[in-house]
Order: C-alpha cells, then structure tokens, then sequence
C-alpha cells in the first residue's frame, strides 16, 4: 500500500456497544446542548431588546448553515472523524465560554449573539454528517437500523426538547449561567469522545486541502450521480420532502390553530405528539425493516396518500360539524401514524444508501444527500402557505391535492424501484 495511503492503527478496530454509546451521548450533548443554547440565546434577545422580528430571524439564520452538510461530509471523509468530533465539541466549548465573558464584561450585543448562534449552527452542521457516517462503523450490520433509529431519535429530541428545555433553563438560571453550563457540558463531551475507537484509513491528498476537499465533493456528487439506486432513492427522499415534511411543519399547525380552533394546550399537545411520534417510529425502525424492501417502499408511501385523504376527511364541513374532540383526535390520530410511517421510511432508505456506499465515501455522500433533500423543503412549506391562503375556508383541499401528488410518488417509486434489491 502506498505510504500516503497508510492505514491508522485504529482502522482495524472491531465494533463495540462502548463506542457507539459514547457516541449516542455525545451526539446528546451537541445536538441538543447546541439548539437548547441557540434558543435560549434567541429569548435573552427578545428579553433585552422587545423585538419579535430579531427573535425569529436569529433562530432562523443560525439554522441556514446546514447548507454546509456536504462540506462537513466531505471533511469527515477526509480525516480522523473521532478527532473530528472532539474538536467540534471543543470549538463549541470555545465559543461559549469567549461569550460567558464578552457577558461579564457587559459586551454582549445582539451582533455578538448573533454570530455565536451561528457558530455553533456551523459547528452543527459539520458535526451531523460526522455522526452519521460513523454510525455503520461502529454497529454490527444486523443492528444498523436500530442504531440510526436510535441516533434520528436523538436529533427529533432535540427539536422537540430544545425549546421547552432552553425556555425553562433560561427563566431559572439566567442567560450567564446557561452560557457556562453549556460550555462546561461541551468540554465534557470532548473528554467523552476521546474514548471513541472509530476506523479510519488515512487517504492521499491531490494537491493542498482546499483543491483536495472540492474534488471529494465533486467525487460524492459524480457517485451520486452516476449510482442508479442512489440517484434515485434521493429523488423520491427530494419529492417526499416537498409533501410530506412541509404537512407536519406547517399544515398541521395551520390547521391545528386556524381550523380546528385549537387552544393553546391542545395546541402544544399536538404539536408535541407530532415530535413523539417520530420519536417511536425512530426508535421502532428495527422492527419493520426486517419485512421492508427498496423494491416495496412504494406501498409505504401509497399509504402516506390515503393519509392524507383521512386527515382532509376530518376537516371538511361534515368532520368539523362533529364538534372539535372529534376531529382534533381523527386528524391527530392520522397525522402521528403519518409521521411515525415517514420516520420509519426514511431511516430505512438512509440505512440502505450507507451499506451501499464505500467508508471513503460515506460522509460526503450522505451529506449531499441530506442537503439535497432539504433544500426542496422550503419550495413546499411555501407552496403550503399559498394554498392554505387560498383555500382558507376549506383546508381540506390542498390535503387532497397533498395526497394526489404522493399517489404519483408512489408510482414513480413503484416503477423505477422495482429492480432494486439494496
């Protein structure tokens, strides 16, 4: 082997429970330590300043890093992705306890907080394909389901938790101390991380570092490219993303509050039913997929459609005539399933694409992937916001047309699936 292309000691290191639950828990930490403190750091802003509009658009932009996710997987197949999440975990540590004092010393403007917020969107950004592409190398084969399963429902914690966890953190302790407790649970999971055994094979480079990452990137999209299964699992993850991510981010709140009449605890229970139950389908994915096929995921998502014709059922004027108990608990009923069925759907076909991808290509690979997905999903939230808008006083529509568009996903997928055996 070629002297560049030497393997690290550590490439050779079998799976082990110990590694992938020190994973899991520092996955904890900087997922949910990381968006708990963002939002926190949103609230100080509408406390110190009375502004909604800086509130929002601060949490809103330290999210727009995620774009990053293909250079974050490009980076995680280039080095040591052990030593990769250590130092995440340090640069997080860094950037709040630099803060903490810029605080103490009565600096902290909005600016300031700004620009922490999306340092640490950044570092989240580059930390998550890390995570992911280490999950196959940890876990035995016959595991990986439930132990993508068990990481997605981590990460769908962490929306759901971040902002109830930051709101009462913060109106207990206080901005400074979160701050420090924050940095301290960062250094904390640093130290846990460097007792993660992750194989890794050292790789040459072509020319400096960033001719070297710009040519991985374009390698990871040449392979998704020029891979036909994965090509198109990632066109039917796109068109599901523009369907079915927007219902539940935001159709159902729409609907919950403007249709149903929903007041605020019946408000917050949906809405966190909604992140429960991609919680259980996340963590109930080792049960389905033993019977799931590529080949068959169009049945999965046939049934997404008729979904969709039951949640529309509740809110037509007969559903809404029954009162509001009734078809709150049809439409809420309907919509967990949904959400648990996507859950579980998507972390098979994640899982599918990482056992056929090569270890050098699996970050940047599965990066682009993600990337790609999520970019359409804003086109849908937008295309739901204007059909909700228009069909104001009979909602029920844009769910039918929802449905009919996810019947002609199901039959592109059945088509051009039906070979597919990953």
């Amino acid at each position: 082997m070629d002297a560049m292309a030497a393997s690290d000691p550590e490439a050779s290191v079998p799976p082990h429970p110990r590694n992938f639950r020190l994973l899991v828990a520092g996955q904890i930490v900087t997922v949910l330590g990381s968006a708990l403190l963002r939002f926190a750091l949103s609230l100080h802003v509408l406390d110190t300043t009375g502004r909604a509009d800086l509130f929002a658009a601060l949490f809103a932009i330290s999210s727009v890093p995620v774009l990053l996710a293909p250079v974050g997987g490009a980076i995680s197949d280039r080095f040591n992705r052990q030593r990769l999440m250590v130092l995440y975990d340090i640069i997080c540590a860094g950037v709040t306890i630099v803060f903490l004092f810029i605080m103490v010393a009565g600096h902290a403007s909005v600016l300031a907080v700004g620009a922490v917020m999306v340092a640490l969107g950044v570092v989240g950004a580059m930390e998550t394909p890390n995570g992911t592409a280490c999950i196959p190398l940890l876990v035995e084969r016959s595991k990986l389901e439930s132990a993508s399963g068990i990481v997605q429902a981590v990460q769908s914690l962490s929306g759901m938790a971040a902002p109830v966890l930051g709101g009462v953190l913060y109106a207990v302790l206080g901005i400074q101390a979160l701050v420090a407790l924050s940095g301290a649970a960062f250094a904390m999971a640093a130290v846990t991380e460097m007792f993660i055994r992750i194989p890794f094979t050292r790789r040459p480079r072509v020319g400096g570092m960033v001719r070297t990452l710009a040519g991985d990137l374009a390698e990871g999209f040449v392979y998704v490219w020029n891979t036909p299964s994965v090509r198109k699992l990632t066109v039917i993850a796109a068109l599901l993303n523009l369907v079915l991510v927007p219902c539940f981010l935001v159709a159902s709140p729409l609907i919950l509050r403007m249709t149903l009449g929903s007041g605020d605890a019946a408000y917050g229970a949906g809405m966190g039913l909604i992140e429960a139950a991609s919680i259980v389908g996340a963590l109930t994915v080792g049960v389905f997929s033993t019977r799931m096929r590529i080949s068959t995921i169009w049945r999965w998502i046939l049934a997404a459609a008729v979904l969709f014709v039951l949640l529309a059922l509740c809110v037509t004027p007969v559903g809404l005539s029954l009162g509001f108990w009734a078809p709150y608990a049809g439409f809420m009923a309907c919509l967990m399933v949904m959400v648990a069925g996507t859950t579980i759907l998507s972390i098979f076909v994640i899982v599918r694409i990482q056992t056929r991808t090569p270890g050098e290509h699996l970050g940047k690979v599965m990066a682009i992937i993600q990337a790609m997905a999520q970019c359409v999903a804003p086109v849908g939230q937008l295309l739901y916001g204007v059909a909700f808008q228009g069909f104001s006083n009979a909602t029920y529509l844009p769910l039918l047309i929802a449905g009919g568009f996810t019947v002609l996903i199901a039959l592109f997928a059945r088509t051009t699936l039906r070979m597919e055996s990953i």
